[in-house]
């Protein structure tokens, strides 16, 4: 569902008049705040499977400090493995790269530990890996990376856009103290249900995710 059909959908449900673009007015754009708001409340509520996506590097002989490009600082590793050797990276903590890297000689060769490193430049997630590439390596990281802020009237919503629009409903009601009907706490619970039942959806398309195993 595009950005421009979630607003109508949310302003038909507050009995206001539909726009032709979400930039139409003050009070569209503040909408689209509340929208958005939604929007990021939903993508942290679960590992949404249309969030995932898979990020290949390659490595170069002597680097080892590498960005997940249009991460941004809110992304989670699902998992990491050097596709060239076959084998998963390893997670290891600062404190061990710090070690292997300023405490002792740093190794060089097929990288098979990895940890964050902040961000870039361009305020995208870094990782270390270890040991140094002493080559090209392709490196494949599985990611759950958030949509950026809707701001286009075509721009298509990646998580379900149920729970979205009765959140930004029930935002809104609360923001502006009353609704024609509906309490906004009776909105906020319809919200949750539309989420809760929108996660137990999605969490059946991994069902290895929801199996605790002890060590």
């Amino acid at each position: 569902m595009t950005y421009l059909n979630i607003m109508n959908n949310v302003l038909r449900r507050l009995r206001e008049e539909e726009v032709v673009s979400v930039n139409d007015s003050t009070y569209s754009k503040m909408v689209g705040d509340f929208i958005n708001d939604a929007k990021t409340i939903v993508e942290e509520a679960a590992d949404w499977s249309a969030l995932r996506e898979t990020i290949v590097i390659n490595t170069v002989a002597d680097d080892n400090l590498y960005s997940l490009p249009e991460t941004g600082d809110n992304v989670k590793l699902m998992s990491a493995l050097n596709n060239t050797q076959k084998c998963y990276l390893t997670y290891q903590s600062k404190d061990w790269f710090n070690e292997n890297i300023y405490l002792s000689s740093e190794t060089s060769g097929a990288p098979q530990y990895f940890t964050y490193n902040g961000l870039d430049s361009n305020g995208d997630t870094q990782v270390l890996v270890s040991a140094k590439p002493d080559g090209v390596y392709s490196l494949r990281f599985d990611v759950v990376k958030r949509q950026a802020d809707l701001t286009s009237d075509s721009t298509n919503l990646l998580v379900p856009e149920k729970p979205v629009i009765h959140l930004a409903v029930a935002l809104l009601a609360r923001e502006r103290g009353e609704t024609g009907g509906t309490s906004t706490p009776e909105y906020f619970s319809i919200a949750d249900r539309y989420l809760s039942d929108a996660i137990a959806i999605d969490a059946a398309k991994h069902p290895e995710e929801m199996i605790f195993r002890t060590i």
